[in-house]
């Protein structure tokens, strides 16, 4: 489907989606209002647009950065990050959002390729990013001394560039599950309704709400929540790091009505012992948001049984596509590995090879129009181009969709594995695998096969003190799945190799497997 010829036209009244223009408008109602704590520090709003306005009239005048440059920050949470993200862009200038985990050489890659002419950094994160070895020519500024002189007194700009609801907000990075990581353009425009779409799905962001903040602000979700509340008139206390104990003592308080977690991070509360367990069981918290990777089934369990049967979301999204579906909570354990139905303004049409819309509960790509799709990729045309067809993107995850509309994540495109001749979906059998006694977790990857195309490899994680071997999961899938689909070999490590975002990276699986022989 193509989409009409766009008017260049814009209305006479026409005002733009911005940023820090919606924490401007929360700001002139109530500028003493609280927006963002983070440890001993809280800043009102009236004092977040100033800070923020400060850096952005720097940017222009002292820094010389002018609209359509780009600026990155490497560092962990803190609330210098925020007003960094709403002041720079509102100089025009993208901001670039780097995992603080990565490495020097890897910091150095990410950061050139976004062309970055300033980066801003906290003082753990600066060793690494001094280690980069930049050009001189990009200025490294560091949270602290230097940053407030930077915005102390800047000199005002003669003028300040417009700022279009279609610019560049930021620019996360792809987690680089199957190759190196891409810059994701995304809009003013995208993320402002991302966070309105969130405040009427989610019912935590609102003036009187509040959110708890424990995921990187690097990644897509991680600064779009934030944004969401702030865009709403909400406030929210950001964690430096997330810890299991002291985020359920902090939901337990019932100062929080919403949260965003991981499945990581899900995995890592339920292995504390059961005595804090026991103690934070049943927290006060309307919401609570997952993404960033699927739920097996027999988590989801335990989240409804711990945390209550009416607070899950899990959502289908992407950084590219913003979010798609969500499967609210009182369809948790009624639809089983299922992400629920699309968001409000979302279409999603799964299709065949040829293109063609698929049929109920047939396999095919999934594909997406929305308003809260990204840009493209940063000086990726050739990537942009094959993952967009006339205003539909498709990340490569295969679906299918029931015949109430509910969509199921069957698999990444590229993880399927074909074996004789037969499509298995890994994440199928991953689900079942899970619920083994003795399996902590567990990948399953294809590997070359000279007879079968590929084989099945299972890469399983054993719980402490337990053993495993390739008949025990052999006798526990009989029955459950069929037998084409259980994997004859098994390979036992300590840990699955994971990106910041909690996705397993099977890319590096299948690399340090496929030399094994068969």
């Amino acid at each position: 489907m193509s989409y009409p010829v766009r008017s260049a036209q814009i209305p006479q009244n026409f005002v733009s989606m911005t940023a820090l223009g919606a924490v401007r408008a929360t700001a002139l109602r109530d500028p003493a209002r609280k927006a963002v704590v983070c440890g001993d520090r809280t800043l009102s709003y009236g004092m977040l647009v100033e800070r923020s306005e400060k850096l952005r009239d720097a940017t222009i005048t002292t820094l010389g950065l002018t609209k359509g440059q780009n600026g990155a920050i490497v560092a962990r949470n803190c609330i210098e990050y925020i007003e960094v993200a709403l002041g720079l862009p509102d100089a025009g200038v993208a901001l670039a959002t780097v995992n603080p985990r990565f490495t020097p050489s890897e910091i150095k890659a990410v950061v050139e390729s976004a062309e970055a002419k300033v980066i801003f950094t906290d003082a753990e994160t600066a060793p690494a990013v001094r280690a980069a070895g930049f050009d001189p020519s990009i200025r490294i500024i560091e949270f602290g001394k230097d940053y407030e002189a930077l915005i102390a007194a800047p000199p005002k700009p003669e003028s300040l560039p417009v700022i279009e609801e279609w610019d560049v907000w930021t620019i996360p990075f792809t987690s680089g599950t199957t190759g190196l990581p891409k810059g994701v353009l995304l809009s003013h425009r995208s993320r402002l309704l991302f966070g309105l779409i969130s405040a009427a799905e989610f019912g935590c962001f609102g003036p009187d709400d509040s959110f708890l903040v424990v995921t990187a602000l690097a990644f897509g979700g991680g600064l779009a929540y934030p944004l969401a509340s702030l865009a709403s008139g909400g406030w929210f206390e950001i964690l430096d790091r997330f810890d299991a104990k002291t985020t359920l003592a902090k939901l337990k308080s019932g100062d929080f009505t919403g949260i965003f977690l991981v499945p990581t991070h899900f995995q890592m509360i339920f292995e504390l012992p059961a005595d804090i367990l026991a103690t934070y069981r049943r927290p006060k918290i309307r919401s609570i948001i997952s993404s960033a990777a699927a739920l097996p089934q027999a988590m989801k369990e335990k989240i409804v049984d711990f945390f209550g049967d009416d607070v899950l979301h899990e959502l289908y999204s992407s950084t590219e596509m913003g979010v798609v579906c969500n499967l609210r909570p009182r369809f948790q354990l009624l639809k089983d590995r299922c992400v629920g139905t699309p968001e409000p303004h979302a279409r999603v049409s799964i299709r065949r090879e040829d293109g063609s819309e698929c049929d109920p509960e047939e396999v095919g790509e999934l594909w997406v129009s929305s308003p809260t799709l990204f840009n493209g990729y940063y000086n990726r045309p050739e990537e942009t181009a094959q993952a967009s067809k006339d205003g539909w993107v498709s990340v490569g995850d295969l679906a299918k969709r029931d015949a109430e509309g509910f969509i199921y994540i069957v698999d990444r495109k590229k993880d399927m594995v074909i074996t004789g001749g037969v499509n298995v979906y890994p994440r199928e059998i991953e689900e079942v695998l899970v619920r083994h006694p003795d399996i902590l977790e567990a990948a399953v990857i294809g590997l070359p096969d000279e007879r079968w195309g590929e084989r099945l490899l299972t890469v399983a994680v054993p719980r402490e003190g337990r053993s495993l071997s390739a008949a025990d999961i052999t006798a526990f899938c009989e029955g459950k799945i069929a037998s084409f689909k259980i994997p004859k070999e098994l390979a036992l490590i300590d840990e699955l190799p994971r990106n910041a975002n909690g996705k397993v990276l099977k890319t590096e699986l299948r690399k340090h497997f496929m030399s094994k022989p068969a």
